[in-house]
């Protein structure tokens, strides 16, 4: 496998970023030297001073993790291979000391001239920290929680000869807890104001350091007398918009803090442009002071608004705010706005919350986020690449659960850019936080209902991080916490005080399953069911109205279960008991039950892992079918749990920790279709979903079998039309199907198709025989295809696939962009559809894109299928 990562196309981008002139911020991102506190004997305000030795000092990764830095170093096996996790020492066992380091970094920055400030900032240290400079403390107490910004002055400390040094103590969380196997291990996790997933989940092992370090981001920036601090940009869109055509005007409302530095009072310009506009505001700042300026609202003519995934565009504006002293800037930021407005309703019908966009309803299709990576190794490219992935699923939110982090700016650049709606938890959670009764914790429900233990500092963390990333225009939802709110007087807080005031226009959910999102009229929990489900139970059995979290399995194919399962596990579970070994529990396998069974039972994993994709295709597909078809009925949203892992875990993935897609992620993807022809297998119920706002008229539905031998039979075809935003039912044809299938199973082919008889939607259902398995399948002759690649561009591949006539369908075709020097899958790369079935006489063209295909010369395509044989193609 060549796996492309971050690390090429940012140290391009960073090259090109230091090279622009007057650059007023930029990061220390490399030249980290570090050390265990056990071998450092003198104190910070020694160790920053640049004359001092960094003898027996080691490279570190910042941002990053100690765990990272040691992985980096090879002091510790890869975590996310086999049990090598095991042989890492667990904090909870060495003590803290054992991941507490010194992080050392040298920089070159002159003290400047007159009124101008030099600016040092931190995005996130887990948890704790004590920082210096060139022999001076900067943080006046220890500096605690993970997800707090920190922002010092550091112009009366910069070297008078511009060689600076900085130096910082970073110590775990106070309270790692014991990995016991439970959610968040004994809960204890939860004490501090920080992730709880490290202490291992039912999807993750352990963290061992609990991500101890300098995880984020560290800044230097340049600025004159006044620094522009956490601007805040709201866009006010009344009325009911169309995706096209000529728009009424938008509201733009601006508002900024401005700081003083000096001691002395400035007058000054606050100033912003966006869309051709620029709007001034003329203020006086006190000295040594921080004011919050409301700027005038902007009435925008003739908007380009931003629109979810799937129903428009997402046009953005850059907002250009400076701050003018004596006529030149003292601070400037760019800021990327989408004009959108999002509301929310109470649906009585389906008695759930119901979402609108720029005053359009919305049918909610999400998937459950954790975080990019289980060791916080983030960058812009991965968070690209995941996003892209939800997007191409035809989804249209992502939910950050409850029990990891506030996701990053570059996250939600990602989502603006692909139009994902983004509901954000705060750092609570059931299992931790003491919903249920679990043994496994070490405190009761009682004590656990109050963590954390620092409740101001709860609180001071979401103001700050809710000024971080208020401005984005995927951000949709604010959520208390996971399946519980946080404590009395933080809930409070939060709901009545904290995000009316910094920010007013999001709904916020009292926590992830309440009743003010989705009313539970079935008991339980609100969530689930999770696991491999019958087909028709998406289909027939109702569940909760907007449902946070319901899923099914995700086992990836032979490929990707080699990159970290060795060689002696690379076996499927037993086909008479269903049990695996102890590496694929460590990895938190699923069962499939029975469900691979009626494909034929199996001890080659290659094979197994093929049989399991068309389960992941069929289960995905069924989940999202089955919810679009009682749209506005029972349901108004469904997030599934989960689409992605940060971690090499078997379960709940579209795609896999290295970004390999599986089945799941093109079943999902048909299923969640914005126009969409699909069949209920209960009652052979033919219908259509129109989630778009068009009208889809003078449409050809076309209803077609195919028998395992290719021969295929028209059962009808109609003119048929669907209206903006509904489910329309045309016709039961399951008699029929039944009578087809009974023997060996059957293809169902539907179609819809236009004037111009273009393909709009197709979808081919593989149904079992008269006993529920598939026989034909397990005796499909190979279908000879055809197939051709050719280069589009630099970072696109046209792939056709041609089936003769004659024969049988070529069915559930994987294409693979791989090294051709070693047949490994170049990741991450895109592929507009997979697992493709092509019918005979036919042939389907497969485009895939990504930067990874101009990387990558040589390159071949891998086709291969459940009766078409593996082949490579040079393009």
């Amino acid at each position: 496998m060549r796996f492309w990562t971050s690390s090429t196309v940012s140290c391009m981008l960073l090259f090109a970023f230091l090279k622009l002139p007057a650059q007023e911020k930029y990061e220390l991102n490399s030249g980290w030297q570090c050390r265990n506190v056990e071998g450092v004997k003198a104190t910070g305000q020694q160790i920053s001073v640049p004359g001092y030795a960094l003898t027996g000092w080691t490279p570190a990764t910042v941002p990053g993790t100690v765990l990272t830095t040691l992985l980096n170093n090879k002091q510790v096996p890869d975590p996310l291979y086999g049990m090598n996790n095991e042989k890492i020492p667990d904090i909870y066992h060495t003590g803290r000391e054992h991941y507490t380091y010194w992080f050392v970094k040298d920089f070159t920055e002159n003290a400047p001239a007159g009124d101008a400030q030099i600016w040092l900032h931190f995005r996130g240290v887990n948890d704790g920290c004590d920082i210096f400079l060139n022999g001076h403390r900067l943080t006046k107490d220890t500096h605690y929680g993970a997800y707090l910004r920190q922002v010092y002055n550091i112009t009366p400390w910069l070297a008078k000869n511009g060689q600076n040094r900085l130096a910082a103590i970073v110590y775990p969380p106070q309270f790692p807890g014991n990995p016991n196997g439970g959610q968040g291990g004994d809960g204890t996790i939860a004490k501090n104001v920080g992730p709880q997933y490290t202490a291992g989940w039912d999807w993750i092992q352990p963290m061992r350091d609990r991500n101890t370090g300098i995880w984020d981001k560290v800044t230097i920036e340049r600025t004159g007398a006044v620094r522009i601090k956490d601007p805040h940009v709201i866009t006010r869109v009344p009325g009911v918009r169309q995706a096209q055509g000529p728009q009424s005007p938008a509201i733009v409302q601006v508002a900024a803090g401005l700081e003083n530095a000096t001691a002395k009072s400035i007058t000054g310009t606050l100033r912003y442009k966006i869309g051709g506009e620029t709007v001034t505001k003329q203020v006086t700042l006190a000295p040594h002071s921080t004011t919050t300026v409301h700027m005038p609202d902007l009435t925008l003519k003739q908007p380009a608004l931003w629109w979810p995934a799937g129903y428009g565009e997402q046009h953005l504006y850059s907002l250009q705010l400076e701050f003018l002293n004596k006529g030149k800037a003292d601070d400037k930021q760019d800021v990327e706005v989408g004009i959108r407005e999002i509301q929310t309703y109470w649906n009585n019908h389906t008695r759930s919350r119901e979402v609108a966009v720029n005053g359009q309803k919305i049918f909610i299709k999400g998937g459950n986020w954790i975080t990019s990576d289980a060791m916080f190794r983030f960058s812009k490219e991965r968070y690209d690449a995941e996003v892209r992935f939800h997007r191409d699923m035809n989804l249209n939110l992502i939910r950050i659960w409850g029990g990891s982090l506030t996701e990053r700016p570059e996250f939600f650049e990602a989502c603006d850019k692909y139009g994902l709606l983004v509901f954000q938890d705060f750092w609570i959670s059931g299992d931790c936080n003491g919903r249920w009764q679990d043994p496994q914790k070490k405190d009761d429900q009682w004590t656990r209902r109050q963590y954390p233990d620092n409740h101001a500092l709860f609180l001071e963390s979401v103001a700050d991080q809710v000024k971080l990333i208020r401005n984005y225009p995927s951000l949709a939802f604010w959520c208390g916490g996971n399946e519980i709110t946080p404590p009395a007087d933080i809930f409070a807080a939060m709901k009545d005080t904290i995000i009316p005031s910094l920010d007013g226009t999001r709904y916020f959910f009292d926590y992830s399953n309440s009743d003010s999102m989705s009313y539970n009229s079935i008991g339980g929990n609100g969530d689930g069911p999770y696991g491999i489900q019958p087909i028709a139970h998406f289909w027939n059995e109702r569940t909760f109205p907007f449902n946070s979290e319901v899923g099914s399995v995700g086992t990836g194919d032979y490929e990707s279960l080699a990159r970290f399962l060795p060689a002696e596990n690379l076996v499927p579970p037993d086909p008479q008991t269903g049990k695996t070994d102890a590496v694929w529990n460590y990895h938190k396998y699923i069962p499939y039950n029975n469900a691979i069974d009626p494909y034929g039972k199996t001890s080659d994993l290659r094979e197994w892992a093929n049989k399991a994709q068309l389960v992941n295709y069929d289960q995905y597909r069924a989940l999202m079918e089955g919810f679009s078809a009682h749209m506005w009925d029972w349901y108004t949203g469904v997030i599934i749990w989960k689409t992605q892992n940060p971690w090499t875990a078997l379960r709940g993935q579209m795609y896999d920790y290295y970004l390999d897609p599986n089945a799941c992620l093109y079943g999902t993807r048909k299923g969640a279709a914005p126009l969409h022809v699909m069949y209920n297998p209960t009652d052979g119920m033919v219908m259509a979903v129109n989630n778009t706002f068009r009208y889809a008229r003078d449409l050809m539905l076309e209803l077609k079998t195919y028998d395992m031998q290719g021969h295929d039979s028209l059962l009808t075809q109609l003119f048929v039309e669907a209206g903006p935003a509904t489910v329309q039912k045309f016709m039961p044809v399951k008699p029929m199907l039944d009578k087809l299938s009974a023997q060996q199973g059957v293809f169902f082919v539907l179609r819809l198709l236009n004037t111009h008889q273009q393909v709009v939607d197709e979808n081919i259902y593989w149904l079992p025989d008269a006993n529920g398995n598939y026989s034909g399948l397990q005796q499909l002759a190979t279908a000879n295809v055809s197939v051709k690649a050719v280069k589009a561009g630099n970072d696109s591949i046209r792939v056709t696939i041609s089936n003769p006539a004659g024969g049988p369908v070529a069915f559930f075709n994987r294409i693979s962009l791989v090294d051709a020097q070693h047949q490994q899958r170049i990741l991450p790369v895109f592929y507009d559809d997979n697992y493709v079935s092509v019918l005979p006489g036919e042939q389907k063209t497969i485009t895939i894109t990504g930067a990874a295909i101009s990387a990558a010369p040589g390159a071949e395509i891998e086709v291969y299928g459940h009766n078409v044989k593996r082949q490579y193609i040079h393009f």
